[in-house]
């Protein structure tokens, strides 16, 4: 066989599959194909002559391999594949003549071994020669050796955990292997494991070619247990010795090229520990981090830490030579060196070690010297920084102040010069009496007489006209206040329901009582709008009065004839300015009709006066002054009061009249004691059981309204904080200071260390001030009890403390009485 291709399987090289597998198939076609021909020259009687019919069927067949060769390299480009052309060699690689020797022992063996049939022997020697039968059977048996050493990717499932294991497995390899692989991995016998392959018990003798598995393809099978009960088939963590997972990628290599690459998956051996991820909202799929996919590192095996090797030194001698190798040469008889390069070396001044130490300490010097300056440099530089950035911060500070100092006068003289709340026009009736006794101060001053009662007259005009001018303000803003009310109060009724759900989001809602709410409130709103035409005014009314014959009572006839008269003045041409008291009363008959909650149920949630008249029998008091029954929440009553007199109105009115006190600052700093009483979350209730006028008492009499420590004497910048953070706040354990002082107080550890003897002990004494004044209270006396209590124990377990330990005088007395002798112990005692 001059041409063709030959698989070297001696030489260990890899095989491509699909070229052996297409190798086998032309082999086999090839021998059909001869034996066809053999049977059609017996039967025919060809005349052809054996040898040149073998030849031309050697030179096709070789034509054949020689292009299926040529297509398969292109097709498994990228894949192992080793053919090498015969006519380079032989199988055996040895010479011409050493193969015509074996091609004529083949020949003789072959027709010792037909001698009864010699006719047909003859016709088939004559007609294909020995050798190349003898070859193609030899590449045939090679052929099926190396597909057998073949491998494919099997895909076991195990049944019933349902977990799917994919490895490499030889497809000549029987199976009774495979279960024995699977029986050390589950520790399971392998008698006891059954493979299934398409509901079909498998046999251990059988192979994956019986199945008709070719090289590269994928079969999966089943595997169980015989005996699920005793030896069950959990799920697989450890991996497999010498079986590997794989899988095959196609991977593009370039513009319309493809490549198939081989990829081995390592399994591994232990439980992968769920790291978290997240799960698509759409298709379901859950998606893990990566961290679940690669191996942890594994810590490296600490050896022995306590060794006293690790404590010692090792040292060790070792020769070792120069790196670089000089000599030295003079100049002599026969040799001449060159003195050019030479230097002349002269010793120095010989030092002692007592002198090399000074050297060395005055170079230490030096070096400490500069040192010390760098550093002093750098202490300096931050101390100039920290001064700079402390000057700054107090130009900051005092531009804050001014500021806020100028939006706080801003405020006020807006509240004077348009007053909207009560504490408004306290502040300006306060402004009045403070011109008042200015006035009277320079009237007494300056005139007498006559002259002193008219300026007296003069000035009783002028505040007479002043009040006028703040009671004509205080009218308008009523009125204002009013309106302003009337629609806060609509639009609580017609707001829809609200909350917020799980993931932040506002959720509205109206129900049939908002809706309701909502169309009444329309209706309002359009019957108080000025200045419209008489055809929208009639519109109006005409719904109005639809709206209300739902209903029928005493107050919706009312308003039936107050539009019904309404209708007919306009008819008659009556001028819109003349018909505002009209549609006031309609508007304030609807108004009332919306409030009732038999019309508009959604309004009984915020109406203030309650619907049921029992309740009017509980918290409701007397007023002496104006003689009017009133709620408790009307009554402002101190802590130091035994008995209710008069409601808030009424306070204020003879506040207005008389003193004419301005409580605003009182109550700026009332709300801030309970403001940081409450962050404390302690549990105080001293601090909320103080009411205005205590708290006035206690800055005006005591703290004589000015900081203990700079005497600040305004109280828009004076907070009233513990003197004792640990303790609750009470009248005998506060002090009053700024802004900033009450910060720097409260970041105080120590208060003995931070101030004065002399200071802590007029702290004390104001303290003492205060409780005498407010142990009136019974509530605060209650609480003042149970201190006083508290203190009693502490100090009688001091006592006993010192009882019951002796003093260092009486110890040294003990101590000097064991050392005295006897006689004069006797002498001492007597």
């Amino acid at each position: 066989m001059d041409k063709g291709e030959e698989i070297n399987d001696q030489s260990g090289e890899e095989l491509s599959i699909t070229g052996e597998i297409d190798a086998t198939e032309t082999v086999d076609d090839v021998t059909e194909e001869n034996k066809g021909e053999t049977t059609g020259v017996s039967t025919k009687g060809t005349q052809l002559d054996a040898r040149e019919q073998a030849n031309l069927d050697e030179q096709e067949h070789d034509r054949d391999i020689q292009e299926e060769s040529m297509e398969r390299k292109k097709s498994a480009k990228g894949k192992k594949v080793r053919i090498w052309d015969t006519a380079q060699g032989t199988e055996d690689g040895l010479p011409e003549k050493r193969e015509k020797q074996r091609r004529e022992k083949e020949s003789t063996l072959l027709q010792k071994e037909s001698p009864a049939r010699p006719e047909e022997g003859l016709l088939s020697q004559a007609e294909f020669p020995t050798s190349y039968l003898t070859k193609i059977k030899a590449i045939k048996e090679a052929l099926k050796t190396t597909v057998a050493d073949l491998t494919a990717t099997v895909k076991v499932m195990l049944i019933p955990v349902d977990q799917l294991v994919t490895f490499n497995f030889k497809i000549g390899v029987v199976l009774k292997q495979l279960k024995q692989h699977f029986s050390q991995l589950l520790k399971i016998p392998h008698r006891s494991l059954q493979l299934m392959y398409q509901g079909r018990v498998l046999k251990d003798s059988e192979t994956l070619m019986h199945l008709g598995v070719k090289p590269e393809d994928t079969v999966k099978l089943e595997l169980f247990s015989l005996n699920p009960t005793r030896y069950p088939i959990k799920p697989v963590f450890r991996k497999m010795q010498g079986v590997h997972d794989i899988i095959t990628v196609r991977v593009q290599s370039g513009a319309k090229v493809y490549q198939d690459i081989t990829v081995e998956i390592e399994r591994i051996d232990f439980h992968k520990p769920f790291l978290g991820g997240f799960r698509h909202k759409i298709t379901g799929r859950e998606y893990h981090n990566a961290g679940t996919q690669t191996v942890p590192k594994k810590l490296p095996v600490k050896t022995n830490i306590f060794s006293r090797e690790t404590q010692t030194v090792t040292e060790r001698k070792k020769l070792i030579a120069t790196t670089s190798r000089t000599s030295t040469q003079m100049t002599k008889i026969g040799v001449y060196v060159s003195n050019v390069t030479d230097k002349l070396i002269t010793p120095g001044e010989y030092f002692t070690a007592a002198q090399y130490h000074a050297r060395r300490l005055a170079a230490v010097i030096v070096i400490q010297k500069y040192y010390r300056r760098w550093h002093a440099k750098k202490v300096v530089e931050g101390l100039r920084e920290q001064k700079r950035i402390r000057l700054e911060w107090e130009i900051q500070e005092e531009i804050r102040k001014k500021r806020e100092k100028k939006e706080w006068l801003q405020r006020d003289f807006e509240r004077r010069i348009d007053p909207q709340t009560n504490e408004d026009f306290e502040l300006l009736f306060h402004a009045l009496e403070v011109w008042r006794q200015e006035q009277l101060s320079y009237i007494d001053e300056t005139f007498t007489g006559a002259k002193r009662k008219a300026a007296l007259c003069e000035l009783l005009e002028k505040e007479t006209q002043i009040i006028a001018a703040i009671g004509r303000q205080r009218i308008r803003a009523n009125n204002q206040n009013y309106e302003k009310s009337i629609y806060a109060f609509l639009d609580k009724c017609s707001a829809p329901k609200k909350w917020i759900s799980f993931d932040n989001n506002e959720t509205l809602m109206d129900t049939q009582y908002t809706i309701r709410a909502r169309e009444l409130q329309d209706i309002y709103n359009c019957i108080i709008i000025k200045n419209i035409c008489d055809d929208e005014r009639l519109d109006v009314l005409l719904t109005l009065k639809h709206t209300v014959k739902e209903h029928e009572c005493k107050l919706t006839q009312d308003i039936l004839e107050l539009i019904d008269r309404e209708v007919d003045l306009m008819m008659r041409g009556v001028k819109s300015c003349n018909l505002e008291g009209l549609r006031k009363r309609i508007a304030t008959l609807f108004l009332q009709y919306i409030k009732t909650p038999l019309f508009n149920p959604e309004v009984a949630r915020y109406l203030k006066v309650p619907q049921d008249p029992t309740k009017f029998y509980k918290n409701i008091y007397f007023c002496r002054s104006c003689e009017m029954y009133l709620p408790s929440t009307e009554f402002s009553i101190s802590s130091t009061s035994y008995h209710v007199s008069r409601c808030r109105q009424c306070c204020m009115l003879d506040n207005e009249a008389r003193q004419r006190e301005a409580f605003l600052k009182y109550k700026f700093l009332l709300k801030q004691l309970y403001q940081s009483e409450a962050d404390y979350e302690d549990d105080s209730k001293i601090a909320f059981l103080m009411q205005l006028q205590d708290l006035q008492y206690l800055i005006e009499n005591i703290w004589a309204s000015q900081s203990i420590l700079s005497a600040w004497n305004d109280l828009y910048d004076l907070v009233i904080v513990r003197w004792n953070k640990t303790q609750e706040w009470a009248p005998w354990n506060c002090i009053l200071l700024t802004n900033d002082e009450a910060n720097a107080h409260l970041r105080m550890k120590n208060l003995e260390e931070g101030y004065e003897p002399v200071f802590i002990h007029r702290i004390k004494h104001k303290h003492i001030l205060a409780k005498n004044y407010f142990s009136q209270i019974p509530m605060m006396a209650a609480f003042l009890h149970h201190e006083d209590e508290a203190e009693e124990e502490e100090e009688s377990n001091e006592t006993k403390e010192k009882e019951s330990s002796p003093t260092e005088e009486e110890k040294d007395k003990e101590t000097v009485m064991s050392v005295m002798p006897m006689p004069i112990l006797k002498e001492t005692k007597a």
